[in-house]
């Protein structure tokens, strides 16, 4: 248990006989087993709770990931379509970037 053998136990049985006394001695190991009892309890609570943060840290990284590749995906400038220029399935007109927009109307 703690590295506590048969002999080690049995002289702790003792000295608490003599100390506490034969007629507590039952009450006292009945009050210490429901305290183990309890504490093994919020032990198992503590970290079943754990593992739900771990868990909902989890899906909200899943969900800031997805976040950000539809914000990669779209532009949110009105009358802008988000352009990949390195696209070949883009059809030529539309492979126009905002920023080319704006340096061809410096020239008006």
């Amino acid at each position: 248990m703690f590295g506590i053998g048969m002999p080690e136990m049995f002289l702790i049985l003792a000295i608490a006989l003599i100390v506490i006394g034969p007629k507590k001695l039952p009450d006292l190991a009945k009050s210490l087993g429901r305290a183990f009892g309890e504490f093994k309890k919020a032990t198992a609570e503590l970290k079943e709770t754990m593992e739900l943060d771990t868990d909902f840290t989890d899906i909200k990284n899943a969900f800031e990931d997805i976040d950000d590749h539809i914000k990669e995906k779209t532009d949110t400038r009105v009358g802008y379509e988000a352009v990949d220029e390195n696209d070949p399935d883009q059809p030529e007109e539309k492979k126009t970037s905002p920023e080319s927009d704006v340096e061809d109307m410096e020239d008006y």
